[in-house]
């Protein structure tokens, strides 16, 4: 089987340490070490362990917005898209022993203040923002309802994320679902059209 080029050893590598350990704690060294990637190689390839950190992500965030695309794009009920989205989440966190969203966790991990890795997160997290509030659009057709049943959405994605990861369990995803599906549920009942046909 054919190796890997030094490019994506290095980035599979780097994504790896910085999920187990954090951006933080893993150096330059150990990323060519591990890698088995010459350091010219590594420099080649990128200036820094921050533009490495920053490729990472960016890439991850490319990967994410297409699968949102793709969600977006299929056939099915949005209720039924969203509840999917939240079932994905427990079988994704389990699959990564409850490290969490590597994007929180590269930010929050940071030592001094990075502002691309900083803007890429923020970028990031809105896009998921975004997602879940194009999903709301047929679940609250007025405007301002579905960009709050969205955001909505979103926090109580953000915050069963960090709690399954602080808690080790999938019972915030759990309860975070029971919410979403209450939330859906009144919006249906109580959405007015804005027009009669």
């Amino acid at each position: 089987m054919k190796k890997p080029k030094a490019r994506d050893r290095l980035l599979e590598t780097a994504a790896n340490l910085f999920t187990e350990r954090g951006y933080v704690a893993v150096g330059i060294n150990e990323i060519i070490d591990r890698s088995q990637t010459a350091k010219a190689s590594f420099y080649h390839h990128f200036p820094s362990k921050e533009n490495l950190c920053l490729t990472w992500l960016e890439e991850t965030h490319a990967r994410s917005n297409a699968r949102h695309d793709a969600i977006l794009n299929a056939p099915g009920d949005s209720e039924r898209k969203v509840l999917e989205y939240f079932s994905a989440l427990k079988e994704w966190m389990h699959t990564k022993d409850y490290r969490g969203c590597p994007f929180t966790n590269t930010v929050s991990s940071l030592d001094k203040a990075s502002p691309p890795i900083s803007e890429q997160v923020e970028l990031h997290k809105l896009s998921i923002r975004d997602f879940f509030i194009n999903l709301a659009r047929d679940l609250a057709p007025a405007g301002s309802a579905s960009c709050r049943l969205g955001t909505t959405l979103f926090l109580l994605y953000s915050g069963a994320t960090t709690e399954a990861q602080n808690l080790q369990s999938n019972w915030p995803i759990d309860a975070a679902m029971e919410s979403v599906r209450h939330l859906i549920s009144v919006h249906q009942t109580s959405t007015i059209p804005l027009t009669s046909e």
